[in-house]
């Protein structure tokens, strides 16, 4: 039986221990360690609009993301009819998976070291928050992550990545993600 002190600490847990929260706490004065903004968890989300017409579509991002991500998705469903889009109460139209522990950070450290520098023509992320200190990027396709192998991809499918933190305010959301490695424009 393995105890979690036998298994490897995440680089990027590692990192946020070491030194993500003595930085933190230097800018911001916290008293406390525990005040010390942290990810709570990120939600990759693929909506696949097209899986009305073509049920291929759904069960390629299922697979895609289940490669990338280490975690079965959930189909998510359609709450509401909408004639304009041939869209039924009840069809499957995207899926979805939250990353919690360390999932969660290994797939932070493989965003931000593997597939973030294959984005082509990259000249850094939009540095803005949602008010709450929560950070949402969009992928325009999943084949930056090397999971994925160019020759099997069936069809080219976008991503949003919601990184989640106890942050109160986007400066100090701001603070921590750009701790944590992320590549935002200057």
């Amino acid at each position: 039986m393995s105890t979690t002190s036998e298994k490897a600490l995440p680089r990027r847990l590692a990192q946020y221990r070491e030194k993500v929260v003595p930085a933190l706490r230097q800018e911001f004065g916290y008293p406390n360690p525990m005040m010390v903004p942290r990810l709570q968890k990120i939600v990759v989300n693929m909506g696949v609009g097209k899986a009305v017409e073509n049920k291929n579509r759904l069960e390629a991002a299922t697979k895609d993301l289940t490669a990338i991500t280490g975690q079965k998705p959930l189909v998510r469903k359609a709450r509401v009819a909408v004639s304009g889009f041939r869209l039924r109460e009840g069809y499957a139209v995207g899926v979805a998976v939250t990353l919690r522990g360390a999932r969660m950070w290994e797939f932070l450290d493989r965003l931000i070291t593997l597939a973030i520098p294959r984005i082509r023509d990259f000249r850094g992320l939009p540095s803005k928050l949602d008010g709450r200190g929560n950070y949402s990027m969009g992928l325009s396709e999943q084949s930056v992550f090397p999971e994925i192998q160019l020759d099997k991809v069936e069809f080219v499918q976008g991503m949003d990545i919601t990184f989640v933190t106890t942050a109160p305010t986007d400066k100090e959301g701001l603070a921590l993600m750009t701790q944590l490695g992320m590549p935002f424009r200057k």
